[in-house]
């Protein structure tokens, strides 16, 4: 597919132009991409989205990049789903296997305020993962930097091919109907007998033309100590575990 086929762009291609008038580094998307928001997160991240010509309509990219680098890059279709995803971390990648049991349906959550959903990725380096869980809107409308989002409860565990638990996550994020998307927030996640906490919420919203805008700088909680693992935010994706 298209988006994973740009991925050696983004990651040894030159993602990245000087900015003359700050003195600072600037996320470049592809050729034939164009950005339309970073967004600064609480937990020393910031992502930044874009759509590409020739992607199928309703197609949303993000990459998400902390103080090294690049972290993560993944698409979205118009329904939320997880198309494809590269986690450069573990240096693996996922692919949305066909006919999902139970698509992840956005249409549905903001409809009937909850979604449940059930699907598989297929992945060359690790094998296919199944992913089952629930959204559902709580009813709270929160505002952040300006932007109006709604929150949700949600509970997601991944399984590996012979069906065995990988990890499983629970918490509070928040979607936006008007950039069709989900957005991190506050999150407990098990992984085997481990236990984290994470705040991945976002802090800042900024857009073209504005300081900041594709900025490869994280500016949030940087300097605390934090612990997580690398597991796909739909994000969570997109931004966000959707």
């Amino acid at each position: 597919m298209r988006c994973l086929a740009v991925l050696p762009l983004l990651l040894a291609g030159p993602a990245f132009a000087q900015d003359t008038s700050t003195d600072s580094r600037t996320f470049q998307p592809p050729q034939g991409c164009t950005a339309y928001l970073t967004v600064q997160m609480a937990s020393c991240t910031v992502s930044h989205h874009f759509r590409c010509e020739g992607d199928p309509e309703g197609w949303q990219r993000r990459v998400d990049m902390d103080e090294s680098g690049i972290t993560y890059f993944g698409a979205i279709d118009q329904q939320t789903q997880w198309m494809e995803s590269y986690h450069v971390m573990t240096g693996h990648s996922e692919i949305l296997a066909p006919s999902p049991a139970d698509p992840a349906d956005f249409d549905a959550l903001t409809a009937n305020k909850s979604d449940s959903f059930d699907f598989m990725t297929n992945s060359a380096e690790i094998g296919s993962t199944r992913y089952v869980g629930r959204d559902r809107l709580t009813g709270k409308t929160v505002t952040i930097d300006d932007v109006p989002l709604e929150q949700t409860e949600y509970e997601i565990t991944a399984y590996d091919g012979q069906g065995n638990e990988v990890w499983r996550s629970a918490g509070n994020e928040y979607i936006s109907r008007d950039w069709r998307m989900f957005l991190s927030g506050k999150s407990s996640n098990v992984v085997g007998e481990d236990v984290t906490e994470t705040d991945d919420s976002p802090v800042e919203f900024i857009f073209p033309g504005e300081p900041g805008f594709l900025s490869v700088s994280p500016k949030h909680g940087c300097n605390e100590v934090m612990s997580s693992y690398d597991a796909p935010l739909m994000s969570p994706i997109p931004e966000s575990h959707g």
